[in-house]
């Protein structure tokens, strides 16, 4: 005679991502802490990249300048990240505000308006994780996120603000460039980062990294 036995593991490896524990609109401290921590790092990101990186692409794009929306999910990740990471409304938003704040503070060619930018991208990314009610977390949750958020920038924003001289064909193009964009580089990118960050144990205080230690006991 035989008994079955479930482990702990096999039971929660059955869902694809584990959502945050306690109330869902309960913040810990934790939470905000390591979201502030993880913005003012991407802020620091953003300046470096402003200055240096940006001014690359654009020259490098000067032929066909719609190619150069193909850099717009670099700003988009930490929503995405923040999202994944701490996995509750608000998450995403707060982490693309602090880092445009941040961006805002060290300097940059856009002004106050990355305070815009960062509102309408955080925003993206909370509305798809509100349409799966903050229960899914994986690959796909995230590229939806990012792609979301590159649209409500681009149609929101930057078609009126950065290229209101392009042709429609070449808004259209601009706008897929983005959402391209923004579900590579900062969807399955920042959801890449998010996984690497929890094996090496730096998210054990949070789901990514509960998923890898269950993972490891299935």
């Amino acid at each position: 005679m035989t008994t079955h036995q479930t482990p702990v593991g096999a039971a929660a490896s059955a869902r694809t991502t584990i959502p945050a524990s306690g109330r869902l609109l309960a913040w810990r401290g934790v939470d905000l802490l390591t979201a502030a921590m993880l913005a003012v790092a991407f802020g620091v990101v953003f300046w470096g990249f402003d200055t240096v990186v940006y001014p690359l692409i654009s020259t490098a794009t000067a032929g066909f300048p719609p190619a150069g929306e193909l850099s717009l999910g670099v700003w988009l990740v930490p929503a995405v990240v923040g999202g994944l990471i701490v996995r509750r409304p608000g998450a995403a938003l707060f982490t693309e505000l602090v880092a445009a704040n941040v961006e805002l503070f060290l300097g940059n060619k856009w002004g106050v308006a990355v305070l815009l930018s960062g509102l309408l991208q955080g925003l993206g990314v909370e509305l798809v994780l509100a349409a799966v009610r903050w229960r899914r977390f994986g690959p796909i949750v995230a590229a939806l996120g990012g792609a979301l958020a590159a649209v409500l920038e681009i149609v929101g924003y930057e078609w009126w603000s950065y290229v209101p001289d392009y042709s429609p064909a070449w808004k259209v193009l601009y706008l897929l460039f983005g959402v391209v964009s923004g579900a590579l580089v900062a969807g399955l990118g920042g959801w890449a980062l998010v996984r690497a960050l929890a094996r090496s144990g730096a998210l054990n205080a949070f789901p990514p990294g509960q998923e890898v230690r269950e993972h490891h006991l299935s």
